[in-house]
């Protein structure tokens, strides 16, 4: 079932892309967040995508807020991506696709590639605002708007 507006973050567990264990329920306890979900380190769209979330990481810090992506990608394929495009924030490798399951995104391109999907939680842990797009671009301008608001 996916997740809507209003909803609590799930507790989930995952490796970041040091090998590290990472708990939602110790990592984001009262702190806003942006959950990016996106098909695949190194392809045009995420790296565009991660690159832009880079570039505005002290907008998103100073608000106070954690970005993290989650891709099926592996812990050392995140480490690479991480590396190559010097990104400050966690990668989640989400192998089985269980926490994507978990949130509701649903594939795109006719079920052929993962959905990229942005979810903004603010620091109660609640879902203000869920929205997918294609392109790369909208999610970052989104989530944005959205903790200017709060």
């Amino acid at each position: 079932m996916a997740l809507e507006i209003g909803d609590q973050l799930p507790a989930f567990t995952l490796k970041d892309q040091e090998g590290n264990e990472f708990d939602s329920q110790k990592e984001l306890a009262g702190q806003a967040a942006v959950i990016y979900f996106y098909p695949k380190n190194f392809t045009p769209g995420c790296t565009a995508e991660a690159c832009s979330f880079r570039d505005h990481f002290e907008d998103f810090t100073a608000a106070g807020v954690q970005v993290i992506g989650i891709s099926g990608d592996s812990e050392q394929s995140h480490a690479k991506f991480a590396k190559r495009f010097n990104l400050p924030f966690t990668l989640l490798a989400d192998a089985k696709g269980q926490v994507r399951r978990m949130f509701g995104v649903k594939s795109a391109l006719l079920g052929i590639l993962p959905g990229r999907e942005t979810y903004v939680f603010n620091a109660d842990g609640i879902l203000i605002k869920r929205f997918k797009a294609l392109a790369a671009d909208p999610h970052i301008r989104m989530a944005l708007r959205e903790l200017n608001k709060l």
